[in-house]
């Protein structure tokens, strides 16, 4: 990891999800533990316990295929943020979000296409290319607002 890569995010929403493959819904705040967002479908899942999606690429999507708005969390994603610097998260980084410290184990995943909400309902999503899937290396709580940078 080199010192001279930068940027920080700033949290828009924080969501969870009852089952796997479904949106997931805004909430006020969330609480990680080690083993991912309490309460989330995908808690424990190893690799994979805490997923980020800079809004910016929504927004691209939303235009691309002409629908009005996908809302957050739409994606799967546990935070929705948005990402600013020169740089973007990779594999390895520390993130460090007021108390949470996360790590970035995965960019991207496997699409599940027709067994996934997301898919049947837009007909593509950006998470298999540009997710970033963390795990939790210090517990705390996330909310909306909150800003996070790559730490050290």
């Amino acid at each position: 990891m080199a010192t001279h890569r930068n940027y920080s995010l700033t949290v828009l929403t924080v969501n969870i999800s009852q089952e796997k493959g479904t949106p997931k819904h805004p909430v006020p705040l969330i609480e990680l533990d080690g083993e991912g967002v309490v309460g989330d479908a995908h808690r424990g899942t190893i690799g994979r316990n805490v997923s980020l999606l800079d809004r910016a690429l929504v927004d691209e999507l939303t235009v691309s295929t002409g629908i009005d708005r996908i809302p957050e969390g739409a994606m799967g994603e546990n935070i929705t943020c948005g990402i600013s610097g020169p740089y973007t998260p990779v594999i390895g980084d520390r993130i460090l979000i007021g108390e949470v410290l996360l790590q970035v184990e995965k960019i991207g995943k496997e699409c599940h296409g027709a067994g996934c909400a997301i898919f049947r309902t837009i007909g593509r999503c950006v998470m298999p290319s540009a997710g970033i899937f963390c795990s939790v290396i210090r517990a705390g709580r996330i909310e909306p607002g909150m800003t996070g940078k790559l730490t050290y």
